[in-house]
């Protein structure tokens, strides 16, 4: 096991390089301050953001790298300045651990996308000039407006999914009202992300259809998750069925797809809202223009409807399907996800296999 410092006081799982394997690591959390909130992380779950900065996608990982940013847990300490939650409260920490808390942004409520960029949960620059480290850990220091409170009735382990996958999906379909009974949605992709944007469709009442490659997926999509139809998005004769019917389509894709195929099955003044990163887009000014068509970016969401969304999920029950790994698979589990081999997330279980 190596370590960071000599008064270390985490235990992570940490990759070296570009490798992307992770093994044991010691290092030091900041000391609490007076707005910040020390918790124990009960949870993690695990996101392909971990593959891509694990293995130095982009370009920009600084290693040692603790990746996991959908991280739950218990209050252990509280700063003298913090009102909002106690030792024993159930916390959650989603993909942000900070921001300027001055811009137009930030005083919306809209931390995401701050004028001076977020601190994310790993691998950027923290106030006290180290290197985030994420959830894959044993505890974390977070100030408490980037915090949130999940329900004493909600399992620790199903709420670790929604800090990212959950509100990724969420917040485009609330700010583009598909909040509304009776609404049509089109989720292409049956992952981490496109499984909860189905979830919440039928929360709020909507008519939910799925597009996938793979018709492996049908039966899951339409029994399990209560998808109302399924469509392969290969079959041409299915997807001309489809024209002409969706509100609203949420893109959970990351892979490269072409979208002129998609376009037209919206109706007039029909919205796409990409939440993948493909490499690049490509479309048909005409498949724009002439339905009076928008397409939509989102990352995830801001404090105040992060912690609305997760009080939905409390309310009307929706919860996350998952795997919950122990942190020695996470290995394996990473192999997994890039292979598309898990239904729907994984969230390792911390608190008893962190040792």
């Amino acid at each position: 096991m190596s370590t960071e410092g000599a008064d270390h006081n985490c235990l992570g799982w940490a990759a070296r390089d570009a490798s992307g394997i992770l093994s044991p690591y010691k290092f030091s959390r900041r000391v609490l301050g007076c707005d910040d909130v020390s918790l124990k992380i009960t949870h993690c779950g695990v996101c392909y953001a971990d593959v891509i900065w694990t293995r130095n996608q982009h370009g920009d990982s600084k290693y040692p790298l603790v990746p996991g940013h959908e991280i739950v847990g218990i209050v252990k300490e509280v700063g003298s300045n913090v009102n909002r939650f106690k030792i024993g409260d159930h916390v959650g920490v989603g993909t942000y651990v900070n921001s300027c808390r001055e811009c137009e942004y930030c005083n919306d409520s809209l931390e995401t996308y701050c004028t001076k960029f977020p601190t994310f949960t790993f691998n950027a620059l923290d106030v006290d000039g180290t290197i985030t480290k994420g959830g894959y850990s044993s505890h974390i220091v977070i100030h408490e407006r980037y915090c949130y409170v999940i329900p004493d009735s909600y399992p620790l382990a199903s709420a670790a999914p929604l800090l990212c996958a959950g509100i990724t999906v969420y917040s485009p379909m609330m700010r583009h009202k598909m909040n509304q009974p009776g609404k049509s949605l089109g989720v292409i992709g049956l992952g981490g992300l496109g499984h909860m944007a189905v979830k919440f469709g039928k929360a709020f009442g909507l008519n939910v259809t799925v597009f996938s490659t793979s018709e492996s997926k049908k039966e899951e999509a339409l029994k399990l998750l209560g998808a109302d139809k399924f469509v392969i998005s290969s079959d041409q004769q299915q997807m001309e069925g489809a024209v002409k019917s969706l509100n609203f389509i949420i893109d959970t894709a990351s892979g490269d797809h072409p979208l002129d195929q998609y376009m037209p099955l919206l109706k007039t003044g029909g919205i796409l809202a990409l939440v993948g990163f493909p490499s690049e887009i490509r479309l048909s000014p005409a498949n724009l223009n002439l339905g009076m068509k928008t397409i939509s970016g989102s990352i995830t969401g801001g404090t105040k409807e992060t912690q609305e969304m997760i009080d939905f999920c409390a309310a009307h029950k929706i919860y996350p399907e998952i795997e919950v790994i122990g942190i020695q698979y996470i290995n394996e589990a990473l192999q997994r996800l890039i292979n598309k081999d898990v239904k729907y997330r994984f969230v390792i279980d911390i608190e008893n296999s962190l040792k």
